[in-house]
């Protein structure tokens, strides 16, 4: 028995090893083990991770004195940085998929390495309406990266674990063939809620914001997955990109009208 916990730990952590490399572009000794079933559970908590990081640089960058436009620049360009663009990419290839008519053609044009004008035009719309709207909130920064990152990444779990992928290989194909349902998507709704619940407990005043903002993100990120869904008859690595970076948006633009 505690050979087989030994090695559930082990296999869990270098789970977790496996998604910080795939996910990000954050460099692991070569020696440690890292394996890549099973990764997709990690994404949320990676997510918040990730939102961490830019919360203490966005907060270096307001003690340097960079006027709030130009640290939201900065902090959605680093966001980009750190992904190695992984996310974005999906964004590219799904908009240019989403422009050809013949439904039978667009998963080979979403495989085309050659980005084409509906895929650029997409990708600035997504950038710039991050950057406008991450300027204009200014309270709970910290919190907001967090919560945008790991509901946007839970949108992608969402999308493997109940849309069929549409492709037989692919670099998204291990996701739907390891995730396990639906202990895995309970494990990063888990992490959200209970990040959300630290925000509550050191900001009582703001509890209905924060149980606000948590269904907001929980209900966009299963929309936009349902979305493409509905768009394509299922996913594909560049559609869960996709999820994560257009859910990111729409929470970011929401939370800009309520400037939490």
């Amino acid at each position: 028995m505690f050979h087989t916990i030994y090695n559930n730990l082990i296999n869990f952590f270098t789970s977790f090893l496996g998604a910080i490399t795939f996910y990000t572009i954050i460099p692991l000794p070569n020696q440690w083990t890292k394996s890549f079933q099973s990764i997709a559970r990690w994404s949320p908590i990676i997510g918040l991770g990730i939102g961490g990081l830019l919360s203490i640089i966005d907060r270096l960058l307001n003690l340097i004195g960079f006027p709030i436009t130009v640290s939201s620049a900065l902090i959605i360009s680093l966001g980009i940085y750190i992904t190695g663009g992984l996310h974005l990419d999906g964004v590219l290839d799904s908009a240019d998929g989403l422009a050809v008519t013949d439904p039978e053609k667009r998963i080979e044009v979403m495989s085309d390495s050659v980005t084409g004008a509906f895929g650029v035009m997409a990708g600035i719309i997504v950038i710039l309406l991050k950057i406008v709207a991450l300027s204009a909130i200014v309270d709970h920064r910290a919190w907001v990266f967090m919560m945008v990152a790991g509901w946007g990444r839970w949108g992608q779990v969402s999308a493997i674990a109940f849309y069929p992928y549409l492709k037989p290989t692919g670099k998204g194909a291990f996701h739907k063939q390891y995730l396990k349902v639906p202990q895995d998507l309970l494990g990063g709704l888990v992490s959200l809620w209970g990040m959300t619940g630290v925000f509550i407990a050191f900001n009582p005043e703001l509890w209905q914001l924060g149980l606000r903002v948590t269904g907001m993100g929980m209900a966009i990120a299963l929309g936009v997955g349902a979305w493409f869904n509905r768009r394509f008859g299922g996913h594909t690595g560049d559609t869960y990109g996709a999820v994560v970076e257009w859910t990111e948006t729409f929470i970011f633009c929401l939370l800009s009208i309520h400037r939490p």
